[in-house]
Parts: structure tokens; C-alpha cells; sequence
């Protein structure tokens, strides 16, 4: 497996957050299995370069670089499927994008783990104060690195609030 720091800002980003924080036995699981789905990750029989990491102990982030290998239909079924095994696994949910992932306070010293990341719906942000959201839509590692943090005046997230 790639090391997500060391591909391109081209790459393609793909962010799936969990409804609770993983346990660090919980992490360790992932990662071993996140580098054996790699190893054989295909696409059109050609293997992906990529990195699956776990951000927060919340968000599981894959990144690929696709000027290697493009992630066609068949490769990212494959990674959906990869992700649901890690739902079934961990008795989790990786796919429900109805909630949001916050942070309130945020300071720039927090370290993998910590800042008190909360999940609520959209609507609920409106009384919360001075925040970060995490905007996981976001399609490119570049993206990833200067957006996928920001406060929720600037956000998408905004316009669903009244």
C-alpha cells in the first residue's frame, strides 16, 4: 500500500465516516485489512495505487492515484464492497451520509484521536456556535488537504440551515 502522503494532490478521494469513533483495536483491524484489500485492488485487471487511512479514529479515507490506474466502475464496486466487509466486521455504519461530523473549538495542536468530533444532523448546527465541519465530498487529495476541514459559514452545510 502507498502511503497516503506520498501520492499525488491529483488523487482521487473517497471519505466514509463512521457514526462512532473506531477503538484502537478497532484501527489496528482496519489497517491490516485495508492493506490486504490494496495488494489485490484491480481495476480493469490492472492494480490500483492507493492508501486507505483512518483519519480522527472517525473517517476511513481512500485515496488513489488514478493516472495509474483509473478507478472505473468495477474498482470502486470493489471498494464499496471492501467498505461494507468493515461495516459487517465492526457492526458500524460507513455509508450513511445523512450526518454531519463537527468540531467545535477547534484548535490547531490535535492530534489523531481527539478534539471532540461530534455527528448530528444538519439541522442541529444552527445552535451549536463557532464550528468546523468536515465536507466530505470533497474529490481530490488536494481537496482533501484544504478543504475537507472548514468552518460552517464557508461550508455547503450551510445553505441546509435556517
Amino acid at each position: 500500500m502507498t502511503p497516503f502522503k506520498n501520492l499525488p494532490l491529483h488523487s482521487r478521494v473517497w471519505i466514509y465516516q463512521n457514526i462512532r469513533e473506531f477503538t484502537s483495536s478497532e484501527a489496528e483491524l482496519i489497517k491490516k485489512r485495508s492493506e490486504e484489500f490494496v495488494a489485490q485492488w484491480t481495476s480493469h485487471d490492472q492494480l490500483m495505487k492507493a492508501s486507505i487511512e483512518i483519519f480522527h479514529n472517525r473517517f476511513v479515507v481512500i485515496c488513489v492515484d488514478e493516472k495509474t490506474a483509473p478507478a472505473s466502475g468495477c474498482g470502486i464496486d470493489k471498494s464499496v464492497k471492501f467498505i461494507q466487509s468493515l461495516e459487517k466486521e465492526f457492526n458500524t455504519s460507513l455509508l450513511d451520509r445523512m450526518n454531519v461530523a463537527y468540531r467545535k473549538n477547534l484548535t490547531p495542536t490535535l492530534s489523531k484521536g481527539e478534539g471532540g468530533i461530534s455527528i448530528c444532523n444538519v439541522s442541529e448546527l444552527k445552535n451549536i456556535g463557532n464550528i468546523t465541519v468536515f465536507n466530505n465530498l470533497v474529490n481530490t487529495k488536494e481537496e482533501f488537504e484544504k478543504n475537507w476541514e472548514v468552518p460552517l459559514e464557508k461550508s455547503w452545510h450551510k445553505k441546509f440551515i435556517t
